[in-house]
């Protein structure tokens, strides 16, 4: 499991994560007063948000699968592999018909920065190697 210290998950008291491969750290929190409702990760100075809701859809999304999933971590606008959770997050056949992420510039790196919070929640089981991470649901 990634290192984490167990906070609430509120702005007050964040999760402190590690991402997959262990290689950074970064806060995250849900904010239940956002239009939508939303996870909010700081990485360093960068804020990213996704639609709360990503974090039920991608476990049931994982239930369904059944098995392991690559990551396919990508940024926004780069390229991702079909049946990986990155091209789930921004496939127009999700139940959300697009992408997660709610800035717009900055809606990848999703199974970067959802996954580690699905594996806190104790909903899925995560691989931590330096790269070609995957995950399941529990």
């Amino acid at each position: 499991m990634s290192q984490v210290t167990y906070g609430d998950g509120t702005p007050d008291d964040p999760w402190l994560l590690e991402t997959p491969p262990g290689s950074s750290t970064y806060t995250a929190w849900r904010d239940e007063t956002l239009d939508p409702p939303a996870l909010v990760v700081q990485v360093g100075t960068t804020r990213l948000s996704y639609q709360l809701r990503a974090l039920d859809d991608l476990r049931a999304m994982l239930q369904a699968h059944g098995d392991w999933m690559p990551l396919g971590n990508a940024d926004e606008g780069k390229p991702v592999k079909d049946g990986t959770v990155e091209a789930w997050a921004r496939d127009p056949g999700n139940p959300v018909g697009g992408y997660y992420g709610l800035r717009k510039g900055y809606r990848g790196r999703f199974a970067n920065y959802v996954t580690p919070v699905l594996e806190l929640l104790g909903w899925a089981e995560l691989e931590h190697q330096p790269r070609n991470n995957r995950v399941r649901a529990t």
